[in-house]
């Protein structure tokens, strides 16, 4: 199929932006509303927007997921132009090298406790935005050395070889390896190359690099299929049925293979890919093909500095700012005081992004 012109499609930088609203503002909102409130609708929707202890799915599950299927969407934007027009591919490996170490010190400095310059308290590898630089290298370099039915082998090849390592290897002490905390060959691997430089959790970093690729391959064959010449409504279509396709078969392989989070698990990969196809489709059929994008505007102001957002929000306590704001008005509302605060620091990150976006300052990296 030949590609369309390039084109920025807004239903991608709008679904950016809304899966960074959940993560900057939402979780922080359901929280506290249930605080206040506390019936049992906002006690479920504060649930929803916490991860599960280990099997199973929340709302929340979607962030990390959607951030890496966005990146690999633009993927045959970004690469696409260079991939045609010039046979020199040095700068483009220096260009994935740089962001490479650019996330994965962002990483160290949102999660890795880099900043306390204590070997002690560093963690070598414990944040989206390394998954990310995984991801995204792995991806590109797919994108730029590879076909499309190769591109489709590879995804497959992440999915099988990640769950034939979670379930065939031995664990010592445990013996076979199981999908339960600490008896996964995961974990194990993790603290044998990281040793006390691991995060300390149940989660998994180093062999779950398959899935990371996996999930970013999956936004960049999304990716592909937009710029493709096919018409914009059976893009939304084939989006569409591909990730109920997705869903439906994550879904048959956890009964054997359960959903996972924490280890990022192969049937996760699927379900959560599904999920992300089926999101891209209602937000580009609404956006890019009924032509409904008014709304989309805070989303746009926040998913164009994604980034920016992301790290400031976890190095800043925006929060706490606006409590020195509004702290007298705790006396009036305590139980609604905390939602009060978190709603102010988020409008003050938002006001930020808001002047970057007017002013055309976007930090990329």
């Amino acid at each position: 199929m030949t590609a369309k012109p390039y084109q920025r499609i807004s239903s991608i930088d709008a679904l950016r932006g809304f899966d960074m609203l959940m993560i900057i503002f939402c979780d922080q909102f359901f929280r506290y509303l249930n605080r206040g409130v506390d019936t049992p609708l906002t006690a479920f929707l504060a649930r929803q927007f916490t991860h599960p202890e280990w099997y199973g799915f929340h709302f929340y599950d979607i962030v990390m997921p959607l951030f890496l299927f966005v990146v690999g969407a633009v993927i045959p934007y970004s690469l696409s132009r260079i991939k045609d027009g010039s046979s020199d591919l040095k700068p483009v490996y220096q260009r994935l090298l740089r962001r490479f170490v650019i996330l994965f010190i962002l990483g160290w400095i949102v999660q890795g406790n880099l900043l306390a310059w204590d070997s002690n308290t560093f963690k070598i590898f414990s944040n989206t935005l390394q998954a990310i630089a995984v991801g995204y290298v792995a991806s590109s370099l797919a994108y730029l050395h590879l076909k499309p039915k190769a591109r489709y082998i590879m995804f497959a090849l992440c999915l099988l070889i990640y769950a034939v390592i979670l379930t065939l290897p031995s664990v010592p002490e445990f013996g076979r390896s199981v999908l339960r905390p600490d008896q996964n060959f995961a974990i194990y691997f993790d603290r044998l190359i990281m040793g006390g430089w691991d995060d300390g959790t149940q989660y998994t970093w180093l062999l779950t690099g398959f899935g990371f690729t996996a999930t970013t391959l999956s936004g960049m064959f999304a990716g592909e299929l937009i710029r493709s010449s096919l018409p914009r409504p059976k893009v939304a279509q084939y989006l569409f049925l591909i990730g109920i396709a997705g869903i439906a078969l994550g879904l048959i392989w956890g009964i054997w293979h359960p959903i996972v989070k924490k280890l990022w698990t192969s049937s996760f990969v699927l379900f959560l890919s599904g999920i992300c196809f089926v999101l891209l489709a209602i937000f580009y059929y609404v956006i890019d093909v009924k032509g409904y994008n008014k709304w989309i505007f805070p989303l746009k102001v926040i998913g164009m500095n994604a980034i920016t957002a992301y790290v400031l929000s976890h190095v800043i306590s925006f929060s706490d700012i606006a409590d020195d704001v509004l702290f007298g008005l705790e006396s009036f509302v305590p139980a609604f005081y905390p939602l009060i605060k978190a709603t102010g620091g988020f409008l003050i990150l938002y006001a930020l992004l808001w002047y970057m976006y007017k002013n055309k300052t976007f930090v990329k990296v």
